[in-house]
């Protein structure tokens, strides 16, 4: 201990160690954050569940013209939890907005996967999108996604986190 700190009263050296406790944890937290912020980019799924990739991967679509999957994906999503008595109301405003031929935000489905979703809108359940947001998820980890990781939006997630 060097000269100085022997002339501090206790109370003050014990209140500098334990801040000198706080601090070692703060920053090993802050490390294992970090190391978990460059994981995001391993997978789609992993990207998705982080906020900072998340708006990484949704600039990049924005970009590319293609944000309309992501947008699906998330709607699918949200409704998955909603309450069963939305679930007819917000099942008509999915398909309005993303499967119907006129959709302002149409997604790339197969005609069979369209004319599925179509029958069950008269009773639509939370599994009612499973099948066409997972091709849409399949679509984004085979195309887009790989573009992402090759693309400035993503070097600029891996800096900013």
């Amino acid at each position: 201990m060097c000269k100085g700190l022997s002339y501090l009263p206790s109370s003050c050296l014990e209140k500098a160690k334990g801040m000198r406790v706080k601090l070692s944890h703060l920053a090993e937290i802050h490390h294992k954050q970090k190391v978990q912020d460059g994981k995001i980019l391993q997978d789609l799924e992993t990207l998705l569940s982080s906020k900072i990739g998340l708006q990484a991967f949704r600039g990049f679509l924005r970009s590319e013209f293609s944000e309309e999957n992501l947008e699906f994906w998330l709607a699918c999503e949200e409704y998955r939890v909603s309450p069963s008595n939305l679930h007819k109301t917000k099942a008509s405003s999915i398909y309005n907005q993303f499967i119907n031929p006129d959709a302002p935000l149409e997604v790339n489905l197969d005609a069979e996967t369209r004319e599925s979703l179509l029958s069950l809108m008269d009773i639509p359940c939370a599994d009612t999108f499973n099948n066409a947001q997972q091709r849409i998820y399949s679509l984004m980890a085979k195309d887009s996604f790989p573009r992402f990781l090759r693309s400035h939006h993503c070097a600029e997630a891996i800096n900013v986190s």
